[in-house]
């Protein structure tokens, strides 16, 4: 009941606001929360999508990455000046049909229009490869600027001359074409089994012509690989495949430590991309000079192709995926399979398609057979574009959503910098000196082309596997990374209060932490002690108020040292 007066006579307590019981609850909740630091914090043994193995990338000053891209170009240099010094890629040995000699002017005029030209080639080795054999028909007409379309039939009867003088007849047939004075292959052999070749070649259809416009030579161009080239090749491909394969098995030496699931995106795919490095560099070149087949040259064909259509399929998916951490097969690389599938499929029947045809027929032109290349190369070009739209996309979503995020801006920078560089020197050489042929080998095939050396070759070669050996150096974990926890995709949860230059350099203090407990390894297995208690064993090297800093480092991680033996 009330009191009287009004006021009580008994004890009196103060309750406390709402402000102060919500900050209360707050602080116990930040304690709580406080308690699970070592699981929140990077750790080996939390298993978490986001994580990843630490990259070199994350360690490096700038004037490291500077001194990275200058060892990169000089590399390339070395490349270039090396090809420079080099012997040209082709040898060409010109032979005109006035020089077969006949008899009789009218014997002569009827000779240049239809033959029948009996051309023995010049000697061929295994260091040879291939050869091309390219007529160009030349006329007295002083109207330069007039042309003309003739559809005319060429027969052309191969024979093998063997080291004993034998002849052996290989091939005879007739195929029509549709050039006239415009130079224009007579065929193509994919490799030699004979060290010289008799050839008759004979023109139907061209009577006309000589009667309008007066053939006046037919020039035939012997044309093969330089054989001197072909060592260099030999060679380098050798250094190249050598040297790729130390720096796979160093790469994978590397990443021993750490589960698969924890590696970056860019680390796994760099596991596929340097085996297919190693394809690329040809392991099986040396057969093809050995062995008479068209097996080593095939091989070859799909070894390239299959590479960059994996480095393209690489792009896709770490523009993507660095981005992204729940990576389905249907939603995530099904698609990206299906347009570098495509590209791939073009490529590999663009080139079976040709070997085939010249096998069965070694007069076989493409550009006679105008509908199907065609069809084809409307296709390649097609999936071409849809690629690179699809790329520019996923590196504009990448920018627009990671640029301003520790960790993605760095890599983002590097890895589109890096790639930027490479293709735009692969397009420089692929423009100015190889042409735009889809078809391999049509370059030589071209009297336009020409090369005084074998810069094309090393330039081309070089960029490739020194991309390769950048992107496995800068993508490698540092020699600290197993001490240290793992990093995560995702770094706004454990480095909200960091800067970026302690995110993407690291923190000294911790660092020298590192240096203690790697130094002082032996008091770890001679008394099993476990790495927090190295670092109290040693905390007269550190400050007594900072060794909390680095103690998430190794709180009781006694695995740590138990996985260094």
């Amino acid at each position: 009941m009330p009191y009287p007066s009004g006021q009580p006579t008994g004890r009196t307590f103060n309750w406390a606001s709402w402000r102060l019981k919500t900050r209360y609850m707050l602080s116990h909740f930040g304690f709580f929360c406080s308690q699970f630091g070592k699981f929140i914090a990077p750790a080996y043994y939390h298993d978490r999508c986001e994580r990843s193995v630490q990259m070199r990338l994350y360690t490096m000053h700038k004037r490291e990455f500077v001194v990275m891209f200058l060892v990169f170009f000089a590399c390339l240099c070395l490349c270039l000046f090396i090809g420079l010094a080099g012997p040209p890629i082709t040898t060409t040995v010109v032979r005109s049909a006035s020089e077969l000699g006949t008899p009789g002017d009218n014997a002569t005029k009827l000779n240049m229009a239809t033959g029948p030209f009996v051309l023995k080639t010049p000697p061929l080795s295994a260091y040879s490869q291939q050869l091309w054999v390219i007529a160009q028909i030349t006329t007295k007409e002083e109207d330069e600027d007039e042309t003309f379309r003739k559809a005319f039939h060429l027969e052309v009867n191969i024979q093998g001359i063997t080291s004993k003088g034998h002849v052996v007849n290989i091939y005879g047939s007739s195929r029509p074409h549709i050039r006239v004075c415009d130079a224009f292959t007579v065929l193509h052999l994919g490799f030699l089994d004979y060290s010289r070749y008799l050839l008759t070649v004979t023109f139907y259809g061209l009577e006309t012509i000589d009667e309008k416009y007066h053939i006046d030579d037919v020039t035939f161009h012997y044309k093969s690989y330089n054989a001197s080239f072909t060592q260099l090749e030999i060679w380098f491909r050798f250094i190249f495949l050598l040297v790729t394969f130390f720096v796979t098995c160093w790469f994978a030496h590397t990443l021993r430590r750490f589960v698969f699931r924890d590696w970056s995106i860019e680390q796994k795919w760099m596991s596929i991309l340097l085996p297919c490095l190693l394809l690329h560099n040809d392991p099986v070149f040396p057969m093809s000079l050995l062995v008479n087949s068209w097996i080593p040259g095939m091989l070859d064909a799909i070894f390239q192709a299959s590479f960059l259509c994996a480095l393209l399929l690489f792009w896709l998916c770490v523009y993507h995926g660095i981005r992204q951490n729940e990576r389905r097969f249907a939603t995530f690389y099904l698609p990206k399979l299906l347009v570098v599938g495509m590209l791939w499929t073009a490529a590999f029947v663009l080139a079976s398609w040709q070997r085939y045809n010249e096998l069965r027929d070694p007069t076989y032109n493409y550009k006679v057979d105008t509908q199907g290349f065609a069809a084809l190369k409307i296709f390649f070009f097609t999936m071409g574009s849809i690629y690179l739209a699809y790329l520019l996309y996923l590196v504009v979503q990448a920018y627009t959503e990671l640029r301003s995020m520790p960790y993605f801006d760095v890599r983002l920078k590097f890895m589109t910098s890096l790639m930027l560089i490479v293709l735009t020197l692969s397009v420089v050489i692929t423009v100015m000196r190889f042409g735009i042929s889809v078809l391999e080998d049509n370059f030589v095939a071209d009297l336009s082309t020409t090369y005084g050396s074998s810069a094309e070759f090393m330039s081309f070669y070089g960029l490739l596997n020194f991309y390769l050996y950048t992107m496995a150096y800068v993508y490698s974990p540092p020699p600290n990374a197993f001490l240290e926890s793992h990093l995560k995709d995702n770094p706004t949860l454990s480095m909200m209060n960091d800067s970026d230059e302690e995110v993407i350099y690291g923190n000294k203090l911790c660092q020298d932490f590192i240096s203690c407990a790697q130094t002082n390894l032996k008091y770890v297995l001679k008394y099993k002690m476990s790495a927090t208690m190295v670092l109290h064993f040693k905390k007269e090297e550190f400050p007594s108020t900072k060794i909390d800093d680095c103690r998430l480092y190794a709180d009781d991680e006694d695995h740590y040292c138990e996985d260094l033996v």
